[in-house]
C-alpha cells in the first residue's frame, strides 16, 4: 500500500522535526485519519521525498519527525509548457490536475478575446494560487517531487511578445490544420498553445503562428478546451515521452 505523501512549502531536511501545514495536517487528521505513530512521505518541491513519521497530534496540530531523503523523482523527459486560455466553471482546475498528472512542466494562463471568464487585479491572484495547490495536490497524488509552476495571468497578446528559448518547439491545436504531431521531428522543448470554449480568434492565430506557433490537428474530430490539450499533451508523451518511444511502454 503506498504511503500518503505531503507537500510542504519550507525546506526539508533528513532528522528535522516540522509541523505540517494547516491544510495538510487537516486533512491527514480528519480525512485519512492518520495517527501518532503513522509513516508518510513529504516533499518540498526542490526534488526527492522524505520519509517521515507522525510524532504526536494535537488537534489539528500535526508534529512529524523527517527521516532520510531519497533521490527519487518522476519527471517526463519532455519539458511542456501549457499554454492555456481562461476556461469557464472549473474547468481549468480538472485541466490543471491532469496536466500535472500527464507531467506537464508549467502551466501559463492566459486571457483571449473568447475566453468566457475574466480575471484581473487581486482576484486574478488568488486564482493562480489557487491554481497552484491544485498542481500541488496533483503531484502528492501521482508522485512527482517536483511541483510544476502556474505563472501570473496576463493577456495572450502580452505572453506571444514575450522572448522564446532556442529550440522550442511552439504548437498551436487547430481542427482544419493539415499537419499532425506524427509528422513533427521529435523534441523535448515544447509550448502548446489551446484555445478557450471557442477557440482561438483569427487574429490571435496569426500573432501566434507570427510568433513562431504550427497549428497542428488531433485527428477529424473537434475536441472541447478541457480535452484539446491533455490529449495532445498525452500524444507527446506517447510519440516521444515516458508513455513511450523514450521510455518505458
Amino acid at each position: 500500500m503506498n504511503l500518503p505523501r505531503f507537500y510542504c512549502r519550507e525546506a526539508l531536511s533528513p532528522g528535522a522535526h516540522v509541523e505540517l501545514p494547516e491544510p495538510v495536517a487537516r486533512h491527514a487528521v480528519r480525512v485519512l485519519r492518520l495517527a501518532p505513530g503513522a509513516s508518510l512521505v513529504l516533499f518540498d518541491g526542490r526534488g526527492g521525498e522524505y520519509t517521515a513519521r507522525i510524532e504526536r497530534i494535537e488537534r489539528d496540530r500535526v508534529h512529524v519527525e523527517l527521516g532520510a531523503w531519497r533521490d527519487v523523482e518522476r519527471e517526463a523527459p519532455l519539458s511542456v509548457t501549457l499554454v492555456q486560455a481562461l476556461q469557464a466553471g472549473d474547468k481549468m482546475d480538472f485541466t490543471i490536475q491532469k496536466a500535472v498528472e500527464l507531467g506537464i512542466r508549467e502551466i501559463v494562463p492566459v486571457d483571449s478575446r473568447r475566453s468566457v471568464m475574466r480575471l484581473a487585479g487581486e482576484r486574478a491572484a488568488k486564482r493562480v494560487a489557487h491554481w497552484q495547490g491544485v498542481a500541488a495536490s496533483a503531484c502528492e497524488q501521482c508522485g512527482r517531487n517536483q511541483v510544476p509552476m502556474v505563472a501570473p495571468l496576463e493577456k495572450l497578446e502580452n505572453w506571444l511578445a514575450r522572448p522564446v528559448r532556442p529550440g522550442t518547439l511552439r504548437l498551436m491545436l487547430a481542427p482544419d490544420a493539415t499537419a499532425t504531431l506524427s509528422a513533427l521531428a521529435p523534441a523535448t522543448d515544447i509550448q502548446l498553445l489551446i484555445g478557450a470554449e471557442g477557440g482561438l480568434d483569427p487574429a490571435e492565430m496569426a500573432a501566434a503562428h507570427q510568433a513562431g506557433f504550427q497549428a497542428v490537428r488531433l485527428g477529424p474530430r473537434v475536441l472541447r478546451t478541457e480535452t484539446a490539450g491533455l490529449a495532445a499533451l498525452a500524444a507527446l508523451q506517447m510519440l516521444w515521452g515516458d508513455f513511450g518511444g523514450l521510455g518505458d511502454v
